[in-house]
């Protein structure tokens, strides 16, 4: 569990990104700039890495994100800041990727959590009162 101002939050997500062409470059001195980098940028933002790990051409990150940003504000940043470092440290890689974009397009994303639908389901059940009771069917309130 995680503290802000006001908020306590659990919003872990994995993720997962390729290099363009598959291209296998995340080796060596390129892998470990990559690692500081994704520990630096994830800092800054309140992003804590749980777990991760960088194989020659995709990343894997478990990451708890504060609730104020998106998990696509974050993919965004990672992915731009990663990407534009590493090509001006390393620029034999501007000649590997045309339009300066060392990743592919997109990413895979999937929340993690502890607590299952059903027991939120039988929790917010178990504290209704018939007064403000609200039934949701087929995404309608």
């Amino acid at each position: 569990m995680q503290k802000g101002a006001h908020t306590q939050y659990d919003l872990q997500f994995h993720v997962v990104w390729i290099t363009k062409y598959r291209k296998k470059i995340l080796v060596g001195k390129i892998a470990s700039m990559l690692k500081v980098l994704l520990m630096q940028g994830c800092s800054a933002k309140g992003i804590t890495i749980i777990k991760g790990n960088i194989q020659p051409e995709y990343v894997h990150l478990l990451i708890s994100i504060p609730p104020s940003l998106s998990i696509a504000q974050v993919m965004q940043y990672l992915k731009g800041r990663s990407s534009k470092k590493l090509q001006e440290d390393f620029s034999w890689l501007k000649k590997q990727f045309w339009g300066q974009h060392m990743w592919a397009t997109g990413y895979f994303c999937r929340s993690v959590g502890k607590v299952t639908q059903d027991t939120i389901i039988e929790y917010i059940e178990s504290q209704k009162d018939d007064i403000d009771d609200i039934f949701v069917k087929d995404g309608m309130l």
